[in-house]
């Protein structure tokens, strides 16, 4: 008889948590037996910011970054015009800061472990922000795409936290050797990164 008890008693118990979870699930505005709709609002997990570059040093450099962090990983798009034809630097910088005609305001490369600057991955260190270079096409045109788990978009962690930094372009390209900053020329478009 207390078998009995006990088996209708964790009936009861388990489809009392079932109703209580599919109760919540309509509440949220998914079914609970709805599968597809659980993945996309674990797809809608995805933080994404844009912003438009400044022309900076007389240049006519502008364009648009993106920033799209999904399952640990940042990923940027930079969509860019006006350079002129070749290779450029791209970095991520300290500040967000472009109100400087010629974006010092933004301050030195981003090197939040204080790590010498070089090319990203280098056994010998590189900077956080150390991105690299991109080739512009002959109308001044380039899109740079770059992705890496050692960013987050407004994170705890400073050493990966890209929140209130700037993405600088340069009218050079990076030599991945000079210190600190490679060499890269005059600071030709800006945008700060602010949520």
């Amino acid at each position: 008889m207390k078998r009995i008890q006990l088996i209708a008693l964790s009936m009861v118990l388990v489809l009392a948590y079932n109703c209580k979870d599919a109760k919540k699930a309509e509440k949220e505005g998914q079914s609970a037996t709805d599968e597809p709709v659980q993945q996309i609002a674990e797809e809608a997990n995805v933080e994404v910011i844009q912003f438009s570059m400044e022309p900076k040093s007389n240049s006519n450099v502008q364009g648009e970054v993106v920033f799209t962090e999904e399952n640990g990983t940042v990923s940027m798009k930079a969509t860019l015009s006006g350079l002129s034809a070749g290779e450029h630097a791209i970095h991520i910088h300290e500040k967000a800061d472009c109100s400087s005609d010629d974006g010092t305001s933004s301050g030195g490369h981003w090197n939040p472990t204080h790590e010498p600057h070089g090319k990203w991955g280098a056994d010998e260190g590189y900077h956080k922000g150390d991105i690299g270079n991109f080739t512009a096409d002959e109308d001044g045109n380039a899109v740079v795409e770059f992705s890496t788990d050692q960013w987050c978009i407004g994170c705890e962690d400073e050493n990966k936290n890209i929140l209130g930094k700037a993405v600088i372009v340069h009218q050079g390209f990076d030599d991945f050797t000079s210190q600190p900053s490679g060499a890269a020329g005059a600071r030709v478009s800006c945008t700060g990164i602010i949520e």
